[in-house]
């Protein structure tokens, strides 16, 4: 058993992080590996590999990493984020995730994370909820979507805010712009949902087919010649379930290559947007002391200047 003292110069970084200067030539993979089992600690407790470090920390290994054949990973790339905080209490977080940023990690994926920096700088969400991976995360947004989160800073906020998840009592409100001129006023999609045969994305069903129950209501907020845009409120929580439903429903979203077609990913080339049009602009959800809390986010710039654009 190796026990390591986290120097000054060291305070700040990343658990794997941090090992992988010690054992260069070891992959991060099995380094995080044997985090994940807890053989490795921090001040005698188990924690994550996106555990930040403070000076003086006692890091201890179990077992050191053995050799692999494996190339190392790379470190993470510079953060080039920053936390766009719309309301913090003792309770919770509200945020505005940008787009190009994921919510939180996955295997084989070395890149920072929102979950990275809320925990440099909130490290007591760390323990909660109950996975590790995804501390204060009661729901999420794809990685090339913004707009409005909640995250839980203790845990009696986050059992609540979950139950308010699962209950469907928290109101969602997104604006997207898609492909095609929406003919009806408003609409509620209800296929539904279920990972495809390809894995990485979900697939719309036939209402008369095995599926995740799926509701998502639209209403136009705009017509343009060849686009519409809309106001979206999803009143379930699906996996990529605006974009699956609105692909199904064909008007896929623009700017989403995931759920197209052929014609679309030509057309997200020649915009260059790089990001679905997409974004959570309104959330409201009620707080421990049961007031009602509502939010609105303004469009990203990026979203206002296409719009400016088409016809």
């Amino acid at each position: 058993m190796d026990n390591m003292t986290v120097a000054p110069e060291s305070a700040g970084e990343r658990l794997d992080k941090y090992l992988l200067s010690f054992f260069s030539g070891y992959s991060r993979a099995k380094i995080q590996k044997l985090i994940k089992k807890g053989r490795i600690k921090v001040n005698g407790e188990a924690c994550s590999p996106h555990h930040f470090l403070k000076e003086g920390d006692t890091v201890t290994i179990d077992e050191a990493p053995q050799p692999s054949e494996e190339t190392p990973a790379p470190a993470l790339p510079a953060i080039r984020f920053d936390l766009d905080i719309i309301e913090e209490t003792d309770e919770y977080l509200v945020i505005n995730k940008p787009a190009g940023i994921s919510v939180h990690g996955a295997e084989h994926m070395d890149e920072t994370t929102l979950t990275d920096l809320l925990l440099k700088k909130y490290p007591e969400i760390a323990k909660v909820g109950s996975n590790p991976d995804r501390p204060g995360i009661v729901h999420r947004l794809d990685k090339d979507v913004s707009g409005l989160m909640v995250v839980a800073r203790n845990e009696n906020s986050f059992e609540n805010l979950a139950s308010q998840f699962k209950d469907r009592t928290v109101k969602k409100i997104y604006t997207a712009l898609v492909y095609g001129k929406v003919e009806k006023d408003d609409d509620t999609i209800t296929f539904p949902i279920e990972r495809s045969k390809r894995g990485f994305k979900m697939a719309a069903k036939p209402l008369n087919q095995p599926g995740k129950s799926a509701i998502t209501k639209f209403s136009i907020l705009k017509r343009f010649n060849n686009y519409t845009l809309l106001k979206i409120e999803i009143k379930t929580g699906r996996t990529h379930q605006i974009r699956a439903h609105m692909n199904a429903y064909n008007h896929p979203i623009v700017g989403d290559n995931l759920y197209s077609t052929r014609k679309t990913r030509l057309k997200n080339k020649e915009f260059g947007l790089g990001r679905v049009f997409l974004f959570a602009c309104e959330l409201e959800f009620t707080d421990l002391q049961g007031s009602r809390k509502s939010f609105r986010a303004d469009i990203p710039g990026e979203l206002d200047d296409l719009l400016k654009k088409i016809k």
